[in-house]
């Protein structure tokens, strides 16, 4: 009984690490859509958070460590993908241009940036930026020790899980209880109307971009930080299964971070099943797992796609002139 609690421990905890990252950047990308701008760069704007954030780690670590240098660095991450996602806004609100090349234009040129820029800061001119890890929390005081809830959420954890749940919480409120989530979401299905009455549009849906833009990069770093000790420009695919988890959860919050687990567990299932009792002994490759999450998403987005609903404006410019 004991073993099987410590591997239900285990994956929890595991779990939690990689369904923290997928929450925060489809929280992002709901945003934007709700604004009525497609954001598919949340892969390329991870990429340029996640390396401007360990960048500074790297070069800050000789004189600060733990908990204050990781907020820092949220920050960092926060404001570098905002920037970034300034060029994606001005695209696709100013210019009016396909939101789907202005995206797919940021998520080839971000990886290739991020090994431009690190090799020509770096002394040793490598791609790879490399930190160490002070960051996690073994156990929180008092709170560690909670039967069953302790082991689960607050043994061997981040401070980013909690700031991420903290995110969700504030999502959902700005979204459903504020003025400002009222007019986001108006500018997503009926942006006409929404102008009728006195909202500029392309300010909120450049507000929606840059909310988008921030957590994102946020993403990238919380996505890095418990997985490795350096940065290679890649943030394995993580920005296309973000999109996955907004779609599966319907542009909602709740529902988005119900994906977010259900991928997450996906996730720990391929990294971890080598520690797992049952799975370890079956006659499968480790191939196989590798493209767990990725089939589940195929399936789960064949089931589910047929009665999406996203916002109704969303991907369409818009043209004050054209009412």
């Amino acid at each position: 009984m004991n073993d099987w609690l410590g591997v239900i421990y285990f994956l929890v905890q595991q779990m939690w690490l990689f369904s923290i990252p997928l929450l925060i950047v489809a929280l992002g990308g709901m945003f934007s859509e709700r604004s009525g701008v497609v954001n598919i760069a949340l892969e390329g704007i991870m990429v340029v958070g996640a390396f401007c954030a360990i960048f500074f780690i790297n070069q800050t670590q000789a004189y600060m460590s733990g908990q204050g240098l990781l907020l820092l660095a949220v920050l960092v991450a926060a404001g570098s993908g905002a920037l970034f996602s300034l060029l994606h806004a001005y695209a696709a609100i100013n210019l009016r241009s396909d939101q789907t090349i202005s995206g797919t234009a940021l998520n080839m040129a971000a990886p290739a940036t991020a090994i431009y820029v690190a090799r020509m800061l770096q002394a040793n001119h490598v791609q790879q930026v490399a930190f160490t890890n002070t960051f996690r929390i073994f156990k929180v005081p008092l709170l560690g020790d909670i039967p069953v809830l302790g082991p689960l959420l607050f043994q061997n954890t981040y401070i980013t899980t909690f700031l991420g749940l903290l995110i969700l919480a504030g999502a959902a409120f700005v979204l459903y209880k504020t003025r400002f989530g009222l007019r986001l979401r108006a500018c997503g299905e009926h942006p006409q109307a929404a102008d009728s009455m006195g909202v500029n549009v392309y300010r909120v849906r450049y507000a929606g971009v840059l909310i988008s833009g921030a957590l994102a990069g946020l993403g990238g770093l919380v996505f890095v930080v418990p997985t490795s000790t350096d940065f290679n420009a890649t943030v394995a695919g993580y920005g296309f299964l973000a999109l996955a988890v907004l779609i599966f959860g319907q542009w909602r919050p709740l529902r988005i971070f119900l994906a977010a687990l259900f991928f997450g567990l996906m996730k720990t299932i391929t990294s971890a099943y080598s520690g797992l009792p049952v799975l370890k002994d079956l006659p499968i490759t480790s191939d196989v797992y590798k493209m767990i999450p990725y089939i589940t998403t195929l399936i789960v987005l064949a089931f589910t796609s047929k009665n999406s609903q996203a916002p109704r404006a969303s991907g369409v410019p818009y043209d004050r002139g054209s009412r």
